[in-house]
């Protein structure tokens, strides 16, 4: 039987698409890190097991980037200063300076917060007013946290802004110069609304809880945190049963060993995993990592290019798969009497390349759980035949991780995984 041998993981590649096919006819913060994070978590006795920011808050608190209240406390409605913000922002986030400041004339060096209030400032999350003041006593509005957050991860929106905006039956009260970065931070899923998540309230004064939220799902869109099961987190992606990956998507694959050792003239089956995750712009989940490729190496020219047939999903589902690699013409020379260790070193041979090498160098050990079956028994013993005292033979050597580069020959409609 075939002995196909697959890679774990190596790269980390994350492709979006967003194509629908039903869519196409479709925070007083005084505490910030000083208690232990298995001392406050599940223990504020006024967020309760179904509040409905209670996983971030937990997240949080676990990673001891916000803190409750000695009383044993969150005050989760109590609304957040922007001093408190930026407080948070320092604890949370320890990026790059982008800019320098001499300070705010509202908030002295005595200030409880002055410090964070420079790196807010000077990492881009936050900036002042005119006249080189920063209200550090003034509450923060909804909008403005999520303008700071979007800024200080310098993201921007991907589709067109008033598209994404019109998820929110409010979004006529967002300010302009907000539009553009609330989108991108919609598109990431950084905003989330109670008690509905397409109601924004852009204006309305961010508690501690509003905070919590936004500040987590930040974390997440930069994969440091994992992420809340909530139905209150924004998602202006329209609802459909199938999604269409598009025609020339890059699918990332890998394989159980370094390199394929093939005859040009060879047709050999071979199965890749995909490394990672196929996602909707949203998140949604249409290929799933672990999935595997299916298909041949067929002659093409000068070289050799996989041809996918199925698609198999983790759960055993088959599907039919056009993609295809580009032709890989890269090709060694094994000569009479070499050693074939540096060319067969972590490598999967096909049958007749393995056959051709042995009777050109004379090499008789060459693995039989190394080979690929490509060739019939009688074409086996013709190439025996073909190369015995030949000085040499030129193999192709196919290398997945650098050329071998899967797309998709056609557009791929599926549902969510």
């Amino acid at each position: 039987m075939l002995n196909r041998k697959r890679w774990q993981a190596t790269a980390a590649l994350l492709l979006t698409v967003g194509m629908n096919v039903a869519a196409a006819a479709p925070v007083v913060l005084p505490l910030v890190t000083a208690a232990p994070a298995t001392a406050q978590a599940n223990r504020f006795f006024d967020v309760s097991a179904n509040h409905w920011a209670k996983g971030f808050i937990d997240g949080l608190v676990a990673r001891n980037y916000v803190s409750g209240f000695p009383d044993g406390s969150f005050r989760p409605d109590a609304p957040v200063t922007r001093a408190q913000f930026a407080s948070m922002i320092q604890a949370a986030y320890d990026t790059q300076r982008i800019r320098s400041t001499s300070g705010f004339v509202d908030v002295p060096g005595s200030h409880w917060a002055a410090g964070a209030i420079r790196q807010a400032y000077e990492t881009g999350f936050m900036s002042g007013y005119p006249g080189n003041v920063f209200r550090p006593d003034d509450p923060i509005s909804r909008e403005e946290v999520i303008l700071s957050l979007t800024n200080g991860l310098n993201y921007q929106t991907q589709a067109p802004v008033n598209e994404v905006l019109n998820y929110y039956v409010d979004n006529g009260e967002i300010s302009s110069y907000a539009r553009s970065p609330i989108a991108a931070a919609t598109e990431r899923g950084m905003v989330v609304s109670y008690p509905s998540s397409s109601s924004l309230a852009p204006q309305r004064v961010a508690t501690r809880a509003d905070v919590a939220a936004f500040l987590y799902q930040a974390l997440v869109s930069q994969n440091r945190v994992p992420q809340v099961a909530s139905r209150y987190i924004a998602n202006p992606e329209p609802i459909a049963v199938d999604y269409r990956i598009p025609s020339g998507t890059l699918i990332p694959v890998t394989y159980t060993e370094d390199k394929i050792v093939l005859l040009p003239e060879e047709t050999l089956p071979v199965t890749f995993d995909v490394t990672q995750n196929i996602t909707t712009r949203y998140g949604k989940v249409l290929i799933p990592a672990g999935s595997q490729v299916e298909g041949e190496l067929q002659p093409a020219g000068e070289g050799t290019q996989f041809v996918a047939e199925t698609l198999i999903f983790p759960d055993g589902q088959t599907r039919d798969f056009a993609a295809t690699s580009e032709v890989i013409t890269e090709t060694e020379t094994i000569r009479k009497g070499a050693s074939t260790g540096t060319v067969l070193k972590n490598a999967a041979i096909g049958a007749a390349a393995a056959t051709a090498i042995s009777a050109v160098t004379g090499d008789r050990a060459i693995a039989t759980e190394e080979v690929l079956i490509g060739a019939g028994a009688g074409a086996l013993a013709t190439l025996v035949g073909n190369f015995l005292g030949r000085s040499s033979v030129d193999v192709l050597v196919v290398e997945p991780e650098t050329n071998l580069n899967l797309q998709l020959a056609e557009d791929f409609v599926t549902a969510v995984r």
